[in-house]
Protein backbone atom coordinates (compact mmCIF):
# COMPACT_ATOMS: atom_id res chain seq x y z
CA UNK A 1 0.00 0.00 0.00
CA UNK A 2 1.21 3.21 -1.01
CA UNK A 3 0.85 6.24 1.32
CA UNK A 4 1.99 10.20 0.57
CA UNK A 5 4.95 10.97 2.01
CA UNK A 6 2.72 13.01 4.98
CA UNK A 7 1.69 9.48 5.83
CA UNK A 8 2.44 7.03 8.77
CA UNK A 9 1.20 3.90 9.25
CA UNK A 10 1.80 2.91 12.67
CA UNK A 11 2.42 -0.98 12.94
CA UNK A 12 0.49 -0.91 16.13
CA UNK A 13 -2.70 0.26 13.83
CA UNK A 14 -2.21 -2.22 10.86
CA UNK A 15 -3.66 -5.58 13.42
CA UNK A 16 -6.75 -4.32 14.01
CA UNK A 17 -7.80 -3.76 10.18
CA UNK A 18 -6.75 -7.86 9.78
CA UNK A 19 -8.59 -8.49 12.62
CA UNK A 20 -11.54 -6.44 11.14
CA UNK A 21 -10.88 -8.23 7.81
CA UNK A 22 -11.04 -11.70 9.11
CA UNK A 23 -13.98 -11.34 10.76
CA UNK A 24 -15.96 -10.35 7.51
CA UNK A 25 -14.40 -13.60 6.03
CA UNK A 26 -15.89 -15.43 7.92
CA UNK A 27 -19.08 -13.97 8.69
CA UNK A 28 -19.64 -14.08 4.59
CA UNK A 29 -19.33 -17.98 4.16
CA UNK A 30 -23.03 -17.93 6.00
CA UNK A 31 -24.46 -15.23 5.92
CA UNK A 32 -26.53 -13.81 3.02
CA UNK A 33 -26.12 -10.53 1.29
CA UNK A 34 -29.02 -8.81 3.21
CA UNK A 35 -27.27 -10.35 6.83
CA UNK A 36 -23.28 -8.91 5.31
CA UNK A 37 -24.86 -5.92 5.16
CA UNK A 38 -26.35 -5.79 8.51
CA UNK A 39 -22.72 -6.53 10.34
CA UNK A 40 -21.38 -4.00 8.05
CA UNK A 41 -23.61 -1.22 8.44
CA UNK A 42 -23.64 1.74 6.89
CA UNK A 43 -19.73 2.17 5.08
CA UNK A 44 -17.62 3.90 7.35
CA UNK A 45 -14.79 5.81 5.14
CA UNK A 46 -11.55 6.59 7.13
CA UNK A 47 -10.77 10.08 7.17
CA UNK A 48 -8.08 11.86 5.16
CA UNK A 49 -5.57 14.82 5.71
CA UNK A 50 -6.40 17.68 3.38
CA UNK A 51 -4.29 21.00 4.61
CA UNK A 52 -2.97 22.98 7.38
CA UNK A 53 -2.52 26.75 7.79
CA UNK A 54 -0.70 28.95 10.18
CA UNK A 55 -3.73 30.57 11.41
CA UNK A 56 -1.53 33.09 14.11
CA UNK A 57 1.90 33.46 15.64
CA UNK A 58 0.20 31.17 18.16
CA UNK A 59 -2.52 28.89 16.29
CA UNK A 60 -1.93 25.77 14.03
CA UNK A 61 -4.73 24.41 12.10
CA UNK A 62 -5.09 20.91 10.10
CA UNK A 63 -8.01 20.10 8.11
CA UNK A 64 -9.55 16.66 7.30
CA UNK A 65 -12.49 15.40 5.18
CA UNK A 66 -14.60 14.53 8.25
CA UNK A 67 -14.77 15.55 12.33
CA UNK A 68 -12.24 13.95 14.01
CA UNK A 69 -10.29 14.32 17.36
CA UNK A 70 -6.47 13.50 18.50
CA UNK A 71 -5.72 10.99 19.84
CA UNK A 72 -1.75 11.91 20.06
CA UNK A 73 0.16 14.68 18.85
CA UNK A 74 4.31 15.56 18.84
CA UNK A 75 5.94 18.00 18.28
CA UNK A 76 9.51 18.72 16.60
CA UNK A 77 11.27 20.83 18.25
CA UNK A 78 9.23 20.01 21.44
CA UNK A 79 6.40 23.02 22.18
CA UNK A 80 4.70 23.32 25.02
CA UNK A 81 0.50 22.97 24.17
CA UNK A 82 -1.91 25.38 25.61
CA UNK A 83 -5.41 23.20 23.85
CA UNK A 84 -6.66 21.03 20.90
CA UNK A 85 -9.52 21.42 19.16
CA UNK A 86 -11.67 18.52 17.24
CA UNK A 87 -13.95 18.50 14.40
CA UNK A 88 -12.72 18.83 10.61
CA UNK A 89 -10.49 20.87 10.87
CA UNK A 90 -8.55 20.76 14.04
CA UNK A 91 -7.17 23.87 16.08
CA UNK A 92 -3.77 23.77 18.36
CA UNK A 93 -2.92 26.68 20.28
CA UNK A 94 0.62 27.03 21.70
CA UNK A 95 1.15 27.97 24.78
CA UNK A 96 3.54 30.70 23.80
CA UNK A 97 3.81 32.16 20.54
CA UNK A 98 6.28 30.48 17.81
CA UNK A 99 9.41 32.48 16.17
CA UNK A 100 8.49 34.02 12.65
CA UNK A 101 8.89 31.03 10.29
CA UNK A 102 10.13 28.87 12.36
CA UNK A 103 10.01 25.31 10.98
CA UNK A 104 8.10 22.66 13.08
CA UNK A 105 7.29 19.19 12.21
CA UNK A 106 4.21 17.78 14.01
CA UNK A 107 2.90 14.08 14.18
CA UNK A 108 -0.89 13.70 14.56
CA UNK A 109 -2.41 11.08 15.23
CA UNK A 110 -6.67 11.60 14.74
CA UNK A 111 -9.88 8.99 15.22
CA UNK A 112 -13.35 9.57 13.49
CA UNK A 113 -16.38 8.41 15.18
CA UNK A 114 -16.01 5.37 13.50
CA UNK A 115 -12.29 4.29 15.24
CA UNK A 116 -10.66 4.41 11.91
CA UNK A 117 -7.29 6.09 12.51
CA UNK A 118 -5.12 8.27 10.73
CA UNK A 119 -1.20 9.30 11.30
CA UNK A 120 -0.16 12.66 9.45
CA UNK A 121 3.48 14.10 10.00
CA UNK A 122 3.87 17.21 8.49
CA UNK A 123 6.45 19.95 8.51
CA UNK A 124 5.05 23.80 8.48
CA UNK A 125 6.56 27.54 9.25
CA UNK A 126 5.08 29.16 12.18
CA UNK A 127 2.70 32.02 11.10
CA UNK A 128 4.99 35.02 9.96
CA UNK A 129 3.13 38.35 9.69
CA UNK A 130 6.22 40.66 9.06
CA UNK A 131 7.55 39.52 5.89
CA UNK A 132 9.10 42.28 3.59
CA UNK A 133 8.13 43.97 0.26
CA UNK A 134 10.87 42.11 -1.94
CA UNK A 135 11.23 42.81 -5.48
CA UNK A 136 13.24 40.83 -7.71
CA UNK A 137 16.11 42.89 -8.90
CA UNK A 138 18.62 40.82 -10.84
CA UNK A 139 18.42 37.23 -12.34
CA UNK A 140 20.86 34.58 -13.85
CA UNK A 141 19.40 31.87 -16.27
CA UNK A 142 22.82 30.77 -17.60
CA UNK A 143 25.40 28.52 -15.44
CA UNK A 144 29.34 27.95 -15.95
CA UNK A 145 31.09 26.67 -13.06
CA UNK A 146 31.85 27.91 -10.19
CA UNK A 147 29.16 30.73 -11.28
CA UNK A 148 25.95 29.27 -10.99
CA UNK A 149 22.30 30.68 -11.67
CA UNK A 150 21.10 33.18 -8.85
CA UNK A 151 18.05 35.12 -7.79
CA UNK A 152 18.42 38.99 -6.50
CA UNK A 153 16.31 40.84 -4.64
CA UNK A 154 16.14 44.31 -2.75
CA UNK A 155 14.07 44.67 0.12
CA UNK A 156 12.02 47.91 0.26
CA UNK A 157 11.05 47.61 3.60
CA UNK A 158 12.35 45.61 6.74
CA UNK A 159 10.36 42.51 8.01
CA UNK A 160 11.45 38.89 8.21
CA UNK A 161 11.65 36.65 5.56
CA UNK A 162 10.69 32.83 7.15
CA UNK A 163 7.78 31.12 5.69
CA UNK A 164 8.18 32.87 2.19
CA UNK A 165 7.98 31.15 -1.04
CA UNK A 166 9.44 31.21 -3.69
CA UNK A 167 7.88 29.84 -7.35
CA UNK A 168 10.02 28.75 -10.76
CA UNK A 169 7.60 27.64 -13.30
CA UNK A 170 9.84 25.51 -14.97
CA UNK A 171 10.49 23.42 -11.52
CA UNK A 172 6.74 23.73 -10.45
CA UNK A 173 3.69 25.25 -10.62
CA UNK A 174 2.45 23.97 -7.16
CA UNK A 175 5.54 23.25 -4.83
CA UNK A 176 7.90 25.94 -4.10
CA UNK A 177 11.87 25.90 -5.39
CA UNK A 178 12.89 26.94 -2.25
CA UNK A 179 11.15 28.53 1.19
CA UNK A 180 13.04 30.89 3.12
CA UNK A 181 14.06 30.32 7.04
CA UNK A 182 13.69 33.35 9.20
CA UNK A 183 16.26 36.04 9.27
CA UNK A 184 15.51 39.95 9.87
CA UNK A 185 16.31 41.79 6.57
CA UNK A 186 17.00 45.58 6.32
CA UNK A 187 15.36 48.11 4.01
CA UNK A 188 17.83 48.54 0.84
CA UNK A 189 19.53 45.21 1.75
CA UNK A 190 20.30 42.41 -1.19
CA UNK A 191 18.88 39.18 -0.77
CA UNK A 192 20.89 36.32 -3.12
CA UNK A 193 19.54 33.45 -3.32
CA UNK A 194 21.93 31.30 -5.22
CA UNK A 195 20.38 28.05 -7.15
CA UNK A 196 23.08 25.79 -6.50
CA UNK A 197 24.97 24.66 -3.97
CA UNK A 198 28.84 23.67 -5.48
CA UNK A 199 31.16 24.65 -2.08
CA UNK A 200 31.50 23.84 1.48
CA UNK A 201 31.81 26.81 2.84
CA UNK A 202 28.59 28.09 0.85
CA UNK A 203 26.17 28.89 3.83
CA UNK A 204 23.23 30.31 4.25
CA UNK A 205 23.32 33.74 6.49
CA UNK A 206 20.03 33.85 8.79
CA UNK A 207 21.87 36.34 11.16
CA UNK A 208 23.78 39.48 11.58
CA UNK A 209 27.08 38.38 10.10
CA UNK A 210 26.68 39.39 6.07
CA UNK A 211 30.30 38.25 6.04
CA UNK A 212 29.94 34.49 7.30
CA UNK A 213 28.77 32.60 3.70
CA UNK A 214 31.47 31.67 1.34
CA UNK A 215 31.32 30.44 -1.83
CA UNK A 216 31.76 31.77 -5.95
CA UNK A 217 30.22 35.18 -5.83
CA UNK A 218 28.76 35.77 -2.02
CA UNK A 219 29.53 39.04 -1.25
CA UNK A 220 30.12 40.94 2.24
CA UNK A 221 27.03 42.67 3.06
CA UNK A 222 24.58 41.42 1.03
CA UNK A 223 22.32 38.62 2.43
CA UNK A 224 23.42 34.97 0.41
CA UNK A 225 21.00 32.05 1.15
CA UNK A 226 21.84 28.55 -1.20
CA UNK A 227 19.78 26.38 -2.78
CA UNK A 228 21.16 22.53 -2.13
CA UNK A 229 21.70 20.55 -4.84
CA UNK A 230 23.30 21.07 -8.84
CA UNK A 231 20.25 20.97 -10.18
CA UNK A 232 19.38 23.69 -13.21
CA UNK A 233 16.42 25.45 -12.00
CA UNK A 234 15.77 28.44 -14.14
CA UNK A 235 15.41 29.00 -18.17
CA UNK A 236 15.41 31.75 -20.56
CA UNK A 237 11.68 30.86 -20.95
CA UNK A 238 10.24 31.12 -17.11
CA UNK A 239 8.12 32.49 -14.58
CA UNK A 240 8.63 33.59 -11.63
CA UNK A 241 7.10 34.75 -8.02
CA UNK A 242 6.98 35.02 -4.43
CA UNK A 243 3.99 34.34 -2.30
CA UNK A 244 3.28 34.96 1.55
CA UNK A 245 1.38 32.34 3.65
CA UNK A 246 -2.23 33.66 2.63
CA UNK A 247 -0.97 33.09 -1.03
CA UNK A 248 -0.67 36.62 -1.82
CA UNK A 249 1.83 37.38 -4.59
CA UNK A 250 4.50 39.82 -3.57
CA UNK A 251 6.08 40.35 -6.79
CA UNK A 252 6.87 38.79 -9.79
CA UNK A 253 8.31 38.30 -13.14
CA UNK A 254 7.86 36.25 -16.45
CA UNK A 255 10.60 35.66 -18.88
CA UNK A 256 10.59 34.47 -22.62
CA UNK A 257 13.63 34.05 -24.84
CA UNK A 258 11.75 34.89 -28.02
CA UNK A 259 7.93 37.38 -27.85
CA UNK A 260 6.29 33.81 -28.48
CA UNK A 261 8.20 31.39 -26.21
CA UNK A 262 5.92 31.97 -22.81
CA UNK A 263 2.77 31.07 -24.95
CA UNK A 264 4.36 28.52 -26.60
CA UNK A 265 5.18 26.42 -22.79
CA UNK A 266 2.57 24.74 -21.66
CA UNK A 267 3.91 25.75 -17.74
CA UNK A 268 4.97 29.00 -18.20
CA UNK A 269 1.53 30.04 -20.56
CA UNK A 270 -0.45 28.62 -17.43
CA UNK A 271 1.65 30.86 -15.00
CA UNK A 272 1.46 33.54 -17.13
CA UNK A 273 -2.48 33.56 -17.09
CA UNK A 274 -2.24 32.69 -13.38
CA UNK A 275 0.06 36.20 -12.90
CA UNK A 276 -1.66 38.14 -14.99
CA UNK A 277 -4.94 37.55 -13.85
CA UNK A 278 -3.93 38.41 -10.16
CA UNK A 279 -2.76 41.39 -11.94
CA UNK A 280 0.90 40.50 -10.75
CA UNK A 281 2.39 40.86 -13.94
CA UNK A 282 1.67 43.69 -16.27
CA UNK A 283 0.14 44.29 -19.02
CA UNK A 284 -0.20 41.16 -20.27
CA UNK A 285 1.28 36.94 -21.60
CA UNK A 286 2.81 38.50 -24.26
CA UNK A 287 5.04 41.27 -22.97
CA UNK A 288 8.00 38.70 -21.20
CA UNK A 289 10.83 40.31 -20.54
CA UNK A 290 12.67 38.93 -23.86
CA UNK A 291 15.64 37.31 -22.30
CA UNK A 292 17.74 35.68 -26.07
CA UNK A 293 20.95 37.91 -24.94
CA UNK A 294 21.26 36.54 -21.43
CA UNK A 295 24.69 34.61 -20.73
CA UNK A 296 26.29 33.26 -17.64
CA UNK A 297 27.84 37.09 -17.44
CA UNK A 298 25.23 38.64 -19.16
CA UNK A 299 22.65 39.06 -16.41
CA UNK A 300 18.28 39.94 -16.43
CA UNK A 301 18.56 43.24 -14.48
CA UNK A 302 15.63 45.23 -12.97
CA UNK A 303 15.95 48.97 -13.66
CA UNK A 304 16.77 50.44 -9.83
CA UNK A 305 16.75 54.33 -11.17
CA UNK A 306 12.67 53.95 -11.62
CA UNK A 307 10.27 52.89 -9.22
CA UNK A 308 9.36 49.03 -9.21
CA UNK A 309 6.94 47.62 -11.72
CA UNK A 310 5.96 44.05 -12.76
CA UNK A 311 6.23 44.90 -16.38
CA UNK A 312 9.31 43.89 -19.16
CA UNK A 313 9.52 47.53 -19.52
CA UNK A 314 11.42 48.15 -16.06
CA UNK A 315 13.80 45.06 -17.43
CA UNK A 316 17.17 44.90 -19.34
CA UNK A 317 19.82 42.43 -19.78
CA UNK A 318 23.24 44.10 -18.70
CA UNK A 319 26.54 44.25 -20.98
CA UNK A 320 28.68 41.33 -20.91
CA UNK A 321 30.98 41.04 -17.44
CA UNK A 322 28.24 43.10 -15.83
CA UNK A 323 26.61 40.88 -13.87
CA UNK A 324 26.23 41.72 -9.79
CA UNK A 325 24.94 39.38 -7.76
CA UNK A 326 24.70 41.10 -4.19
CA UNK A 327 25.71 44.65 -5.42
CA UNK A 328 23.68 47.36 -7.31
CA UNK A 329 22.88 46.49 -11.02
CA UNK A 330 25.35 47.25 -13.76
CA UNK A 331 23.79 50.54 -16.06
CA UNK A 332 25.27 49.32 -18.62
CA UNK A 333 23.56 47.61 -20.81
CA UNK A 334 23.57 44.94 -23.82
CA UNK A 335 23.06 46.08 -26.98
CA UNK A 336 22.50 43.14 -29.66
Amino acid sequence: MKFSRFFQLKPSLVFPVLVFSLSVLAALSCSTEGSLQQILGTKAEAPVFLDYRSVSSSEMAFGFSQSVRVVSLHFSPVLEVGSVGEGSEVTVAFAAPLAEGMKVTADILVEDSSGNTLNVIVPFRARNDRMPPLVFNELRTEYSKPKVEFVEFIAKGAGNLGALRLFIASHSLSTPAYEFPPAEVKAGEYIVLHLRTLEEECLDETGTDLTLSGGTEAQDGSRDFWLPGAVKMLRKTDALWIMDQDDRIIDAVLLGETPESVLGNAKTSEAAEFLCGKKAWLPDPAGAVITAGTTNTRTICRDEGIPASPQAKNWYIAATSSATPGKPNSTKRYNP
